[in-house]
């Protein structure tokens, strides 16, 4: 199957499930879950030719396994990531590693260590295992930076994190002073 085609399709998918399911006229439930027949006649409403197959490949196919289909296979969602009000996932407390890393973009430096990491619209701070993951997402957003975030200290602390199904660490927030000192980037 066309590369393509998957990369669109992901961007599509997560366009609807993560942030705008009211652009084609979908319905997720509290945990995200969208049913399979209605985004596929949502997405041919809005020109978008979707079928199970493609949704498998995309599902199946992609290294950050972004979507989740459900065990009876009529169900689709994103693993993390939303910003709509009406998707409230409640992912399991977990106790992190030490380390945990995020991937930004040097211009937003500032920010960061004036207020923190912060959701922005999402409902978490995405986190990752590997400093090499985290450089690929800031890569996204210009120069990229990796900030060193001591994770297991902060859960000590009594800070909350989370994994999602796709191995993304999740925490409501980074506060200012849990950043490394900015010579140590």
């Amino acid at each position: 199957m066309d590369k393509k085609l998957l990369d669109e399709t992901s961007k599509f998918l997560s366009y609807v499930l993560r942030h705008e399911p009211e652009a084609i006229g979908l319905e997720l439930d509290s945990d995200g879950w969208a049913d399979i027949d209605a985004l596929i006649l949502c997405a041919s409403r809005d020109n978008r030719v979707i079928d199970r197959d493609l949704l498998e490949k995309v599902v199946n196919e992609s290294e950050k396994k972004r979507f989740i289909i459900s065990e009876s296979r009529q169900l689709i969602r994103a693993a993390q990531g939303h910003s709509t009000r009406t998707v409230n996932l409640q992912h399991k407390q977990i106790i992190p590693p030490t380390l945990l890393y995020h991937g930004t973009a040097a211009r937003f430096l500032e920010s960061i260590y004036e207020k923190g990491l912060s959701p922005g619209v999402r409902h978490h701070v995405h986190l990752s295992e590997s400093p090499e993951t985290a450089h690929s997402v800031g890569l996204r957003y210009g120069k990229p930076v990796v900030l060193k975030i001591e994770a297991l200290r902060m859960h000590e602390m009594g800070f909350k994190f989370y994994k999602a199904e796709n191995a993304v660490w999740l925490i409501d927030e980074v506060p200012a002073e849990w950043l490394p000192l900015k010579t140590g980037l």
